[in-house]
């Protein structure tokens, strides 16, 4: 694995790992930071021994969005990520990066601001019982968007609204978060979050990672369509496993009680537009 200077990436059996590791700064997003995370998504997609992908923070804080220590004292140094900004080309995150294999976000302390990108484009999403999100844009002057229109794909609109508008001054506890359908898990004691994410990863691993980049595909497609385009969408993944040596292997493993040997993932040649 590459060695970064502002996140960890490790692979622990078929389990890849992205880890925010700006601690002492609340993992918030540098220069360096927002250049990295495009590199190592793509080092993780890339590599075939890894078929899930977690990610989480270092420290007691998950994301707590942009560096605005750095931004007010040097703001060249954020001009790329400005201009990605203005384009709608950002590149944070699993989702706007292509990345087809699963990914599982274990948001380990507080998720603030633009942290809210790696769990509204999370495919799963786990959280310490320690764990808390708010959204502060609108409090220090502006424009809640990205993170919250993400968010609102998978919780009730006026609960993304109470958050964007209420700003710093009301947190999200980790089991309001569950209620809400903002994540699927609360892991109590907080200290249990990594295994407790490994072992749902790597049970996750055990299926067919082309069936399973398809299925991604098909369903994260169907937010850009209405219901019909969306079904002719899914139809054309659906069909594009027909043929595929896993759907061989899956059905005789079955018949045979053992665990299938699935072919390597099969890669898109580009990012869809999305």
């Amino acid at each position: 694995m590459t060695a970064y200077e502002t996140l960890l990436v490790e692979r622990r059996g078929p389990v890849g790992w992205l880890i925010f590791n700006r601690p002492q700064a609340g993992n918030a997003m540098n220069a360096a930071m927002l250049n990295e995370l495009e590199a190592a998504w793509l080092e993780l997609e890339a590599d075939p021994a890894v078929r899930v992908i977690v990610n989480t923070g270092e420290g007691d804080v998950f994301q707590t969005g942009l560096d605005v220590v750095q931004l007010s004292r040097d703001p060249d140094a954020l001009r790329k990520q400005s201009g990605r900004t203005r384009r709608a080309e950002l590149r944070l995150t699993s989702w706007q990066n292509g990345v087809w294999k699963p990914v599982v976000a274990a948001v380990n302390g507080t998720c603030a601001g633009g942290g809210l990108h790696f769990v509204a484009d999370a495919d799963i999403v786990m959280a310490a019982s320690s764990a808390s999100f708010l959204d502060t844009h609108v409090s220090v002057g502006q424009v809640a968007a990205y993170e919250l229109i993400g968010l609102a794909r998978r919780m009730p609109f006026e609960a993304v609204l109470r958050m964007a508008l209420v700003g710093r001054h009301e947190r999200i506890s980790a089991e309001r978060a569950l209620q809400l359908g903002m994540i699927s898990q609360v892991v109590d004691p907080p200290d249990r979050l990594r295994q407790e994410a490994q072992d749902l990863a790597e049970k996750i691993a055990r299926n067919s990672p082309s069936a399973m980049a398809a299925t991604k595909r098909a369903l994260w497609g169907a937010l850009e369509h209405g219901l019909t385009d969306a079904c002719k969408a899914g139809a054309t993944e659906l069909t594009s496993m027909w043929g595929h040596p896993d759907q061989v292997e899956g059905p005789l493993a079955f018949a045979e009680k053992r665990d299938p040997v699935w072919a390597t993932l099969d890669q898109p040649e580009t990012r869809p537009d999305v």
